[in-house]
Parts: C-alpha cells; sequence; structure tokens
C-alpha cells in the first residue's frame, strides 16, 4: 500500500499528539531521544520498537549510547512523514512511558 505524505495541518495535529518529537527544518522527518535507566532497558526499548517497525514494515534510523536511544522517523519513499511515522512514534511513546512505571 503506497503511502501519502501528510500536509502540514495533519503533522502539526499528530505532533500536538506524541511525546517530545521535534520536526526538522523541512519539515521531513521527526526526531526524539529516549532516555532509560540503562543500557538493558534502552535495548529493551529497542527490540520491542524493532518488532513493531517489522510488523508495519517501517523502519526508523537509530542510534544507541548506554541508556539513550536517538531516533529519527521519515518514509523516504515519499520523501517526507506518514501515518506509518506516527504510528511507529506513538509506539515509542507508550512503549517507552509503559517501561519507565
Amino acid at each position: 500500500m503506497t503511502q501519502q505524505r501528510l500536509n502540514s495541518d495533519a503533522i502539526k495535529t499528530a505532533l500536538s499528539q506524541l511525546s517530545e518529537w521535534q520536526i526538522n527544518a523541512d519539515h521531513t522527518a521527526i526526531h526524539r531521544q529516549f532516555k532509560f535507566k540503562t543500557f538493558k532497558s534502552a535495548f529493551a526499548f529497542m527490540t520491542m520498537s524493532a518488532m513493531k517497525a517489522e510488523q508495519i514494515n517501517h523502519h526508523p534510523e537509530w542510534a544507541n549510547v548506554y541508556n539513550k536511544v536517538d531516533v529519527t522517523l521519515t518514509t523516504h519513499d515519499v520523501s517526507g512523514l506518514t501515518e506509518l511515522d506516527i504510528t511507529l512514534a506513538s509506539f515509542m511513546d507508550n512503549t517507552a512511558a509503559e517501561m519507565s512505571q
């Protein structure tokens, strides 16, 4: 299924429902850094997120250093943001929140 690039209103609405995600200057990607108590927690978050990414066939650009995970989401096929990016960002927000309880 081909994804449609989100317009600026849809992006604004989506960002208002996400936690701490920042949009890049040309509005083609969103970024967030997640911080966990330990490397083990950060890796567990990445594992759960990777399983979701596989499920929806949409993979993040990310990096991990000890307890921090930097994530950038974009849909390369449309050179911008789609619902897949928002879905994965929301999943990551929820997963990180559950892990911090």
